[in-house]
């Protein structure tokens, strides 16, 4: 199948690939995905092993008891799923869930996708071929006058441009971008302007392009929600230009994000002498392209522009990323003993699943299982990259 060159051929291929779900069904998915300690990931381990959110629901108490949780697990009610929706569609906002033909097909791809995506204004511009502008919060007037510059010419050769809408560089690639589509990736919920002094780009950015987030309405965003919102500006990307960074910053994380995610990484070199240039020399050193142009990103990237993602023929259900099949038998037998000898192996710094599932000797099937239940239990978290950790209440009180 070849791409579509526009939204409305783009609509009209997903719609005959993609089955859209009821309302009783976008209820179920919005019910689990805010039922607590349910993340994309668990979400996901969840329909795959029992086939439809409501059968999952069901099921959630039993898991998260098998996991150890000291008490019932909050499951999220029909009328509060009702309200949520209600509230979404009082403010203008659609709630995108996985199984929507306009839902963004190179998200749709990653594993920790969200299962329910709040869009402020035209969700057909999260298919069109889009590269990501990040960078410091703290620019210097050059770096956001780069970040412009780069943002209109890239714009100008038919991508749409993805930030994160945060001071700086931000900023300035959404501004360098409009009136063309750009779209917002926000780490609270989409009705929450943050910075304040962006309420007027809010609104612009609704008009011409879209404002996304995996959060409910209302969220004010916290340090812990910007790495989550990082991986869905890398995952709506082709590629990921960093302007300005400092050796320890988000926009580090977004690109190592977007080298998992198999995404081409650009960064704009600096003075040594200068902090904001630390990150961007490191990721020149460690592989990324070094760019001065918005010319050098084209040229690696100008394939792309030509119509929106490509995407693959599909049956009714999306397609989801390959996963163990579970050994229901054995995960029985070894559930509690498994999740025990997991919780042991883990601490406070995130490890690859398959370096735990090495380390345990278990059957993989059963290292998903149980960290589907130590996860629904509230005892680990998972992070970005298919990383996990134990959680604790304080530097020594374990849960």
């Amino acid at each position: 199948m070849t791409a579509a060159t526009g939204g409305d051929d783009l609509k009209a291929m997903s719609e005959h690939t993609i089955k859209p779900p009821s309302d009783s069904e976008r209820l179920d998915w919005l019910r689990l995905i805010r039922s607590e300690n349910v993340g994309p990931v668990v979400f996901r381990q969840l329909l795959d092993r029992f086939g439809t959110p409501a059968a999952a629901l069901e099921a959630l108490p039993s898991l998260a008891g098998r996991g150890g949780a000291k008490r019932q697990i909050r499951i999220c009610s029909r009328d509060q799923a009702e309200t949520e929706s209600a509230a979404a569609r009082k403010a203008g906002v659609q709630l995108l869930i996985l199984q929507d033909p306009i839902y963004p097909p190179l998200l749709r791809d990653l594993e920790d996708a969200p299962p329910v995506l709040a869009v402020l204004g035209d969700p057909q511009v999260l298919s069109l071929p889009t590269v990501a502008i990040v960078g410091a919060r703290n620019a210097s007037a050059n770096g956001r006058r780069l970040a412009e510059a780069l943002a209109e010419e890239i714009a100008a050769a038919g991508f749409v441009i993805a930030s994160g809408m945060a001071r700086g560089i931000d900023t300035a690639a959404h501004l360098g971008c409009l009136p063309r589509p750009s779209t917002a990736v926000l780490a609270g919920g989409v009705d929450v302007v943050y910075p304040p002094e962006n309420q007027a780009l809010h609104r612009d950015l609704q008009q011409s392009g879209a404002v996304i987030s995996e959060m409910p309405l209302g969220t004010v965003p916290q340090a812990r929600h910007f790495p989550r919102r990082n991986r869905l500006i890398s995952g709506l990307s082709r590629g990921v230009v960093v302007v300005e960074a400092a050796q320890r910053s988000g926009s580090l994380i977004t690109a190592r994000l977007a080298g998992e995610q198999g995404r081409d990484v650009f960064a704009v070199p600096g003075s040594p002498l200068d902090p904001r240039a630390a990150g961007c020399n490191h990721l020149i050193r460690e592989g990324a392209t070094l760019i001065a142009s918005a010319e050098q990103v084209l040229e690696d990237l100008r394939h792309y522009a030509a119509g929106p993602t490509h995407i693959a023929p599909q049956s009714s259900e999306p397609a989801a990323p390959e996963r163990p099949q579970t050994d229901e038998q054995a995960v029985e037998i070894m559930g509690e003993e498994a999740c025990e000898a997991l919780e042991e192996l883990l601490g406070a710094e995130p490890l690859m699943v398959d370096e735990l599932v090495r380390r345990s000797s278990l059957p993989i099937a059963v290292v998903h299982s149980a960290l589907l239940d130590l996860e629904l239990a509230g005892r680990i978290e998972r992070h970005p990259g298919n990383r996990v950790a134990r959680l604790y209440k304080g530097p020594a009180d374990p849960l």
